[in-house]
Formats: structure tokens, sequence, C-alpha cells
């Protein structure tokens, strides 16, 4: 126990864990030392950030996709799946419809979609800076080339998410065909920074062939990083993948491990992702009072939100509505937070 403790402390200290040090906290983990890691990220994210909770208004602007990954509902080869896609005049509503609501960062979110060459992206991020310059956007869009992310820098995108999804290069390759290269998803990542971009990485927790020594390694893969913004949660399965049938993620390892990254960069961008909240019904509470900082409420046209099903189940009603904020706020404030008007940059700790 003291052992641990000590790992603890160290790793708030020094924001650094050898690998087999990350391992062994997630091997010997408990309930009093999952509250002691707990309360030490309450704290740091309280000393930077206070009670603020940053909203992201997703807007899910495609779910067609060129890529096959194993575990995603959206993937290529997913029959079953009702495919969308967002004209730029539906993304550019989307965005007036959240900042009335007082979002103030726009998350565009979509598969790997053919549709959204430089030109036509670029000119959509273009517009929503023109007409709302005080807000930031977010981009999730995949793997692209240094010459695209180059242009959306310049178009005027602010951040960018592109999860590693596991750092590990054989367990990479089994929940991603051939063609998709660990490599390549990294060259993106070092890209991104390079530019500009604030920068956000992550990975879920529990996939198949997972083991806490990929963990170790992801966890290793963040601090050595330093990106911006980390988006972790839970695997979900999905029923229409080859992964359907297998376990989900839990609900306490992903706080837990919320917490480690809060403690390894205590001024990141942290969300309490919607796989969480899916899996659990207080996930998203927990996940805040796990460290987390960011929550991004849905602001894609309803008959959208219910065909972007990367995982089964997913929420996309209630206090996961950003039409629905005053909910959100209600939820937010019981455990002692609140939601901020504001674009939610990263601070310096």
């Amino acid at each position: 126990m003291n052992n641990i403790l000590k790992l603890i402390d160290k790793l708030e200290r020094e924001h650094s864990l050898s690998l087999a040090e990350y391992e062994f906290l997630l091997e010997n983990r408990n309930e009093e030392t999952t509250e002691y890691l707990r309360k030490k990220a309450e704290n740091i994210r309280k000393s930077i950030y206070g009670n603020a909770v940053f909203i992201r208004g997703l807007i899910e602007i495609s779910n067609i996709c060129k890529n096959d990954c194993f575990y995603c509902g959206i993937r290529k080869s997913n029959t079953l799946c009702q495919r969308y896609r967002l004209t730029p005049d539906e993304i550019l509503s989307c965005a007036e419809n959240g900042y009335k609501l007082g979002f103030r960062t726009f998350v565009l979110q979509g598969g790997e979609d053919g549709f959204f060459t430089d030109k036509v992206l670029c000119d959509i991020v273009k517009k929503i800076k023109a007409l709302f310059p005080d807000c930031a956007i977010t981009l999730s869009m995949g793997e692209r080339s240094e010459e695209s992310y180059r242009l959306l820098k310049k178009a005027g995108a602010d951040r960018y998410l592109l999860r590693h999804e596991a750092i590990n290069e054989e367990l990479y390759s089994r929940l991603h065909p051939e063609k998709m290269l660990l490599k390549t998803r990294i060259n993106c990542l070092q890209t991104l920074k390079k530019l500009g971009f604030q920068t956000g990485c992550g990975f879920m927790v529990g996939a198949p062939f997972q083991n806490n020594r990929h963990i170790a390694e992801d966890l290793k893969f963040i601090e050595e990083f330093q990106p911006e913004m980390c988006g972790i949660g839970p695997f979900v399965p999905h029923k229409d993948t080859p992964f359907g049938e297998y376990p989900g993620g839990s609900a306490e390892l992903t706080c837990f491990l919320l917490s480690i990254i809060r403690l390894i960069k205590p001024n990141i961008l942290l969300p309490s992702t919607t796989a969480l909240g899916t899996i659990h019904p207080e996930g998203r509470e927990l996940g805040i009072l796990s460290g987390a900082n960011v929550v991004m409420p849905n602001l894609s046209p309803e008959n959208a939100r219910k065909k972007y099903a990367l995982y089964n189940n997913k929420l996309n009603t209630g206090a996961e509505n950003a039409f629905h904020i005053t909910q959100l706020k209600n939820k937010i404030e019981k455990i002692g937070y609140e939601i901020v008007t504001d674009r939610g940059d990263i601070r310096k700790d």
C-alpha cells in the first residue's frame, strides 16, 4: 500500500514514472489508493482551472468513412450503418444554434469522408470563424497530409484531436486493418504539434487484447508527447463489428486513468466522454470528479446523432443533447462545478 501511495506522490511531484511504475500502479490499485489518487487529481485540476468545466459543441458532420477499424460502428464494411453527411450549410446552422446556446468552441468530428476535401473543410472553418471570431474550432477528421493540416490551420482551426488508440504496435495492428499503420498516426500527431495546433491524442480503455502493460505504454507516450488535450474513454462494443461480442471497458479504470493523466500534465484539457456516460448513469460526473474538465454535448441534428453510432447505445439525448444545456448545468452544479461560457483554452500550470 505505502509503495503505491509513494508512487502517486512521485507522479504528482515529477509528472513522470517509469513504464514498470505505471504498470505497478495499474495492477495494484484498490479503493483506498484510487481515492487518494482521485483527490490529488481534483486538487491539481482546481488549482489551475478552479471549478470551471468547459463545454464544447460537438457537430458530427459525417458517418461515412474509408477506414475499417475493427471496433468502430461506422467502419466501411458495416453495411447496416445508415450513412449520412451534413451539408456545409447544415454545419453552419449547427454552429449558429450552438453560439446562441452559449458555446464558444465547436468540435467538427467525422469519419474519413472523401467529400471533405481541403477546400470544402477550409471553407467551412473560415465561415464559422467569420461568423463567430470569438470561438475556437476543434477538428477531429482523422489522418490527413501535412499540407492539409497546414491549410486547415491557416483557415482558422485551433485544435485537432486524433486519438492514437494504442502506442503498442502489435496491439494497434490487432485493432486496425493491415493498411493502417501506427507510424502514420504518430507522424500525423507530430505534424499537428509542429504546425501549432492544440493537439489531442487518446485511447480506449479496456479495448480487446489490451493489458496493463499496453496502458502503461500509452501513459508513457502521453507523458513524452505532452498533448494539450487527451481523450480517453471506455471501449464500448458495437454489435455490427468484429468486436461486437467482446466485453467493454470499465468506468472505474477509466476514472483512475483520468486521474493519472491529470497528474502527468496538470494543465491538460481532459474530457469526461460520452462513452463514460454511456456505461455508467453518473459517468460524466465521475469523470469530472476524477480530474476531467471538459464535456462535449451534441449539437448535431437529431437524426444524425442517432446514426453516428460508434458503439452500442451511444447517448444522444438528455444532458448529452446540447439543446438541454440547463439539464447539463444542473448535473454539473450538483457535484460542485460550474459550466462556463469560454473558449476553454489550455492554461499555464
